[in-house]
């Protein structure tokens, strides 16, 4: 069965840290391209971060560079994105999606809750 599973959200104060991850079951991460998106209730899912199959070149939405970093463990099967100086405009459910480039089969996880406040 195939799957991916986000954890890591959670509530944390403005200027710190967090890390997702994002588990692949049942297909191979690195074969796929990496996505990670976040949504805001009323608005429209929002691309954050991506980490290409070969190389692992890697790109960022501008409202996050710098400050995030996606990264594949591909012993674990796993992608993180790590948070860094978070904003309270980071508040998002964020989603982890892969597709393959030649069948496009895609997949998406649950979400994980990310709250921002003080």
């Amino acid at each position: 069965q195939v799957q991916l599973v986000e954890s890591g959200g959670g509530l944390v104060q403005p200027g710190g840290s967090l890390r997702l991850s994002c588990l692949g079951s049942g297909f191979t991460v690195s074969s796929y391209v990496m996505r990670w998106y976040r949504q805001v209730p009323g608005k429209e899912r929002e691309l954050v971060a991506l980490i290409l199959n070969a190389g692992g070149d890697t790109n960022y939405a501008a409202s996050v560079q710098g400050r995030f970093t996606i990264s594949r463990d591909n012993a674990k099967n796993t992608v993180y994105l790590q948070m860094n100086s978070l904003k309270l405009e980071d508040t998002a459910v964020y989603y982890c999606n892969a597709v393959h480039l030649f069948s496009r089969a895609t997949y998406w996880g649950q979400g994980t809750q990310v709250t921002v406040s003080s």
